[in-house]
């Protein structure tokens, strides 16, 4: 199985070995920064339970999307467009570390982001 950023579709889709079609996992409801949408996502991660992490690089946030959601939840940022430590200026990696923080890479910002989920 393979998960790919589909930024110009504004979606996340997840392609099954042998599958013909991919599935949506997240966003596909045009651009936007709604619970549903996405706006050219960028870096994606997913867990051992199937949850896809999201730099949504337009909307300035990280949005998580539980397996089989059909919408998401901010777990950064959202804020707008910023420099402060709740803002993004357009995010475009993201990551973990064993311990359960999130990395998150702030492209216009030049830095890289640490944040504690737990």
């Amino acid at each position: 199985m393979s998960t790919l950023s589909d930024e110009n579709n504004f979606r996340v889709m997840k392609w099954n070995k042998g599958a013909k079609e991919g599935i949506v996992v997240a966003g596909g409801h045009d651009a936007g920064n709604a619970s549903t949408q996405l706006s050219y996502p960028k870096g994606i991660f997913v867990d051992m339970l199937g949850t896809v992490y999201v730099a949504d690089n337009w909307s300035h946030r990280v949005m998580r999307w539980p397996s089989g959601a059909k919408q998401g939840d901010v777990i950064a940022g959202g804020n707008g467009y910023g420099l402060e430590a709740n803002q993004f200026a357009y995010p475009v990696g993201l990551s973990f570390d064993r311990n359960g923080n999130l990395y998150v890479v702030d492209q216009f910002n030049r830095r890289v982001q640490r944040f504690s989920l737990v």
